[in-house]
């Protein structure tokens, strides 16, 4: 679990860097921050408004190697929703860092609260969810949908973690209903079988269902989906073996780390 003062130390620094870039004409905080409302659990959700001309993957990429300076990034995610792309950061202590870049002439529009830290930033706040593109980034090897499929495995995992964290129970289970879903579309993917829509789910072959069936938890109950989470972990990692799909020694034992939380009570 990582540690809630390098967190902040680790914003802190962001968002100096953020000042200090004369290719960022502004930021915001999200999220738990922006309400303020953080706790143990809560990731460092940042959204950066660029200058005329910017180009946002180059941008995101030289912003990801400022992070990798002082800390350890295990895997990245690319998601794009109303116009920006957001670089989501998985780092070895296992905190997640949010990272969203705008081109100048669009409207930063989000789902949540927003605190703008400095410049002028048109901000249009939404109800209801975002529309999300997923993209693998750095896959070249690989089938990208794989790729982007298990990102968001281990982005439910996270989300997974700070709902059994902060107790919220049918919040967790929806997070873990999402990530047996990931690997179902990855057995399937593999296995040549439909993956939306649970299609090609009652077309596994009969030796990957037992393994499924011990995933569900009993009830809604924490300890019930502790035990579901760690299953379905190994899971997920085990498939991703089977796969070949990237990711070094320390993005496993990253993934690992993620089941160990103990639910609040």
């Amino acid at each position: 679990m990582f540690d809630v003062a390098a967190r902040e130390a680790l914003l802190s620094r962001l968002v100096a860097a953020a000042r200090s870039d004369q290719l960022v004409v502004g930021a915001a905080l999200l999220g738990s921050a922006a309400r303020g409302e953080e706790d143990r659990w809560s990731d460092i959700d940042l959204a950066l408004r660029l200058a005329p001309g910017a180009d946002v993957v180059q941008t995101a990429d030289r912003w990801t190697g400022r992070v990798a300076e002082t800390e350890l990034v295990v895997d990245h995610l690319d998601l794009r929703a109303s116009g920006a792309l957001y670089r989501v950061l998985l780092l070895g202590s296992t905190l997640q860092v949010d990272l969203s870049f705008w081109p100048h002439d669009q409207t930063l529009a989000f789902g949540a609260p927003v605190e703008v830290l400095f410049g002028e930033l048109p901000v249009e706040v939404l109800f209801g969810e975002l529309p999300v593109e997923v993209s693998a980034v750095g896959s070249t090897e690989v089938d990208g949908d794989a790729m982007a499929a298990f990102r968001m495995g281990w982005l439910y995992a996270l989300h997974a973690r700070s709902a059994l964290g902060r107790g919220r129970v049918w919040q967790a289970l929806w997070m873990l209903n999402s990530l047996r879903d990931v690997v179902v579309g990855l057995y399937c993917r593999r296995l040549g079988l439909p993956v939306g829509e649970g299609r090609g789910v009652d077309r596994l072959p009969s030796e990957l269902l037992p393994a499924l069936a011990a995933s569900l938890p009993v009830g809604v109950e924490a300890r019930s989906l502790q035990r579901s989470f760690k299953e379905l972990i190994g899971l997920l990692l085990a498939e991703a073996e089977r796969q070949h799909l990237p990711g070094s020694l320390d993005l496993t034992r990253v993934i690992s780390r993620l089941a160990r939380v103990e639910p609040s009570t």
